[in-house]
């Protein structure tokens, strides 16, 4: 096995008390040389180095930590590293690097500063498989996209297995649900002919009334159940329906057909629609368009399917009265519009399980509008948020893009 190769510092420090002051002169020179290059080396990579001495003190950083935790050379050397990042158990690392061993340790945290990111951390002692501590270099990857792409592909997946779902089941119960809607609004007609008799069954139903008033009333009665009875009945049905309906426009998107629409007449068409439900829920309306608001590309139809359906979760929300507010601007190179209410808010522990498909915070809901609301932003090339603070309310603010994300096209050369 062929010996390792020595480096330039270790022969130095084989001749170091041999060197006159030229020599030691010309060794400083190379190594700041080295030093400088290797500097230069570790501002040019993607990855955070940082390296920390046995106190867990940052006593070096590279340019990229300082947009991965926000430090600034000079200001935050000597600082212990546990400032920067909150969720580093150091003592346990101490503990490891203490120990010695053939080992890297590797960690995954999340930090909030200087904005919220997804961090892999690998973790080497700086004076290798040794016992004892001289301190640990720190490599920190932004995983951030890596694992939005994991929680998409995920998702996908989910969306694959509710359309082998869909294409199985959906038919199957579409047709009996016709079948009994037909059925029950039969029953209905036929009730409500015993409930008010023709032109030529008056005369023997009023003989027959006189001679016996109580059967009559009876009978009354119980068609009048009956009625109930059904009305019930279709109101279920309809249920069912809209959520079969919902199923399918969730697993078979048509993508959006972008045309120049004016956001603020969506929104005034959507209230338009709403107008009763609000008006017989006693719910305050409140309107801050943004005048001047440019068109943007958009699916007229969509959005107004999106703000429905947030203007319909906000009114749910709000069972004993209270302020749905709407408001329009522009910024960020797109324009953007907020459905807020005054309701109970949602719980912390519920807003990352807001948009998953089947997840429902209402009694009858299908936990699918969400998930459709999110389809259709997202293939609209724009993003929505969510703010919820129980007992004050909730706000969905969705933007979208001016301008249509066209590709970009290499230009031709040309060629005498």
């Amino acid at each position: 096995m062929a010996a390792p190769k020595s480096s330039f510092l270790d022969k130095v420090l084989g001749r170091i008390g041999r060197l006159d002051a030229e020599g030691l002169q010309t060794v400083i020179q190379r190594l700041a040389r080295e030093r400088s290059f290797l500097e230069t080396l570790f501002d040019v990579i993607e990855d955070g180095v940082i390296v920390v001495d046995e106190q867990g003190r940052v006593i070096y950083f590279n340019q990229a930590v300082t947009g991965l935790l926000g430090l600034k050379h000079d200001a935050d050397e000597g600082q212990p590293i546990t400032r920067f990042m909150p969720g580093l158990d150091w003592k346990k690392l101490a503990r490891w690097d203490k120990a010695g061993g053939p080992q890297v340790v590797r960690h995954e945290l999340e930090v909030e500063w200087p904005r919220p990111r997804f961090l892999r951390l690998y973790a080497a002692p700086l004076d290798g498989e040794a016992t004892g501590s001289s301190g640990v270099a720190l490599i920190l990857h932004d995983a951030t996209e890596a694992r939005q792409k994991t929680f998409e592909a995920i998702e996908s997946e989910r969306m694959q297995a509710l359309t082998l779902l869909a294409a199985s089941v959906a038919h199957e119960i579409g047709n009996p649900l016709n079948a009994l809607s037909i059925h029950l609004q039969l029953m209905e007609r036929e009730l409500k002919k015993l409930r008010t008799p023709t032109t030529e069954e008056r005369p023997a139903r009023l003989t027959r009334y006189r001679q016996s008033r109580k059967p009559e009333a009876d009978n009354a009665a119980v068609v009048e159940k009956l009625l109930g009875y059904l009305n019930v009945a279709k109101g279920e049905i309809t249920r069912l329906d809209y959520i079969v309906s919902q199923f399918l426009q969730a697993i078979r998107p048509s993508p959006p057909k972008l045309q120049p629409a004016s956001l603020n007449e969506i929104i005034r068409e959507s209230l338009d629609l709403l107008g009763p439900e609000l008006k017989n829920r006693h719910l305050h309306v409140e309107r801050k368009l943004a005048a001047n608001l440019p068109f943007a590309p958009m699916d007229s139809v969509q959005i107004k399917q999106v703000l429905v359906n947030l203007i319909k979760n906000a009114m749910q929300a709000m069972t004993k009265g209270g302020t749905l507010a709407l408001a329009t601007g522009e910024g960020g190179g797109g324009v953007w519009f907020s459905v807020n209410d005054t309701g109970g808010g949602i719980p912390q522990e519920q807003i990352n399980r807001i948009f998953e498909p089947f997840y429902t915070t209402k009694a009858k809901g299908s936990g699918l509008g969400l998930m459709i609301v999110q389809r259709i932003v997202r293939e609209h090339g724009g993003r929505i948020e969510l703010e919820s603070r129980v007992d004050e309310g909730t706000q969905f603010r969705v933007w979208l893009p001016l301008h249509d994300r066209s590709p970009k096209l290499l230009e031709a050369k040309l060629h005498d």
